[in-house]
């Protein structure tokens, strides 16, 4: 594919991720601590819960759709510009709301329209890049969900001031980074004899794909739901890490740096990882060894609680999760079960990116309270994950 193609879709990714984790790590944080600050740790964990309960069931159903979108735009095209404009309105809506369940409300209403976007940024690279050139893509379009946090966390922390005008510049953002890709990259339309013919319960039986019938596949979506999980247990409490166990004193400011750091290790090796990858023809052995990479990561903040110590621990987990950004999308995409149905089967692998957002909160409150505090939690994400990247041998299609 032509840099041109590249940059447009990455764009797009940038778009869609500033969208999805800067609130999570740091807008629905400060909204919530304002809202309820006796009990801002369940309130987080109850809007991030049901926001990725959502997000579990739209992506599926908006990739379903868009394989049977047969609009002169294409497939793709209409569902990223559409989930681009309903999610910056959810956006809006979440700045808005002063209690508990109206964030939650918001939120869930930003994350079925950023998860149709994401069905649409998702799949381009399996419909059109060749297979020799997928991780190097990957890493790229990888790259931007690290950027898209710390693009975020600047704009709401240097940029503008205060909760909603950071909503606000993120919802434009969103509609604005999607448009190059949209309006600039054409793509070919699914002739209407081709579309499958729509009955709801065929359709409903289309989103579970059977790990007997399809064993890589199942491995796959176990792989990155467990090394996502390791990483929704490691980020989702990190302003709160920065306040009661490091003391740090600017917390929002450290997660910003902790995000630079993080965002720059990525960058060093998702791109050769991914060219590597692609020049030996094998992906299995870069996952192990990213998953053990971010385990470390995990291990240092668990036992050191201290700046230091959380910057190298930054500096580790950005260096494994840039080689998983790139290589772990390119194995998912030769794995896929039939080719009509790339977006919604890559809604289902999403699901293993939504679903831990979901699982996370009811694991991590319960370990902070009552299992040992962040140690515990980050024993936990360093158990998650290399258990993750190990299960990733048992993919045997791919190399």
């Amino acid at each position: 594919m032509r840099p041109g193609w590249t940059v447009g879709l990455s764009l797009a990714t940038l778009a869609v991720f500033m969208a999805f984790m800067t609130p999570i790590q740091i807008l629905l944080p400060l909204q919530l601590e304002h809202i309820d600050p006796h009990d801002k740790n369940n309130a987080l964990s109850l809007v991030t819960g049901l926001g990725a309960l959502v997000a579990v069931v739209a992506n599926p159903v908006a990739g379903a759709l868009s394989d049977r979108t047969v609009s002169r735009f294409g497939r793709r095209r209409p569902w990223i510009l559409g989930g681009a404009v309903a999610g910056a309105g959810g956006l809006a809506v979440t700045a808005a709301q002063h209690t508990v369940w109206g964030v939650a409300l918001g939120w869930c209403l930003a994350q079925a329209g950023l998860n149709a976007m994401l069905a649409g940024v998702s799949t381009p690279v399996a419909d059109r890049v060749p297979v020799e050139q997928r991780a190097q893509v990957s890493g790229w379009t990888g790259i931007m969900q690290s950027l898209g946090l710390v693009l975020g966390a600047l704009i709401t922390t240097l940029l503008v001031t205060g909760v909603w005008s950071g909503y606000g510049l993120l919802a434009l953002l969103t509609v604005v980074l999607a448009l190059p890709f949209v309006l600039r990259q054409r793509e070919p339309a699914l002739p209407r004899a081709l579309r499958p013919a729509f009955d709801p319960r065929a359709f409903a039986r289309t989103l579970w794909v059977s790990p007997r019938q399809h064993p890589d596949f199942g491995w796959a979506w176990l792989t990155r739901f467990l090394i996502n999980l390791g990483n929704a247990l490691g980020t989702l409490y990190l302003l709160y890490y920065l306040t009661d166990s490091v003391h740090y004193g600017d917390p929002g400011t450290g997660v910003l740096i902790l995000t630079v750091i993080y965002t720059v290790c990525a960058a060093l090796t998702a791109i050769p990882a991914g060219v590597l990858s692609d020049r030996i023809g094998r992906r299995r052995p870069f996952v192990v060894a990213c998953a053990v990479i971010m385990g470390v990561a995990a291990l240092i903040l668990a036992f050191l609680h201290s700046w230091g110590a959380a910057m190298a621990a930054a500096a580790v987990l950005g260096a494994g999760f840039g080689i998983y950004l790139a290589v772990d999308q390119a194995l998912v995409t030769q794995v896929l079960p039939v080719a009509r149905d790339r977006a919604k089967d890559l809604g289902v692998i999403n699901i293993a990116n939504s679903g831990p957002q979901v699982l996370a909160p009811v694991l991590a409150a319960p370990i902070i309270a009552h299992l040992g505090g962040y140690t515990g939690l980050y024993l936990a994400t360093a158990l998650v994950t290399v258990v993750g990247g190990a299960l990733v041998r048992r993919v045997r299609g791919v190399a």
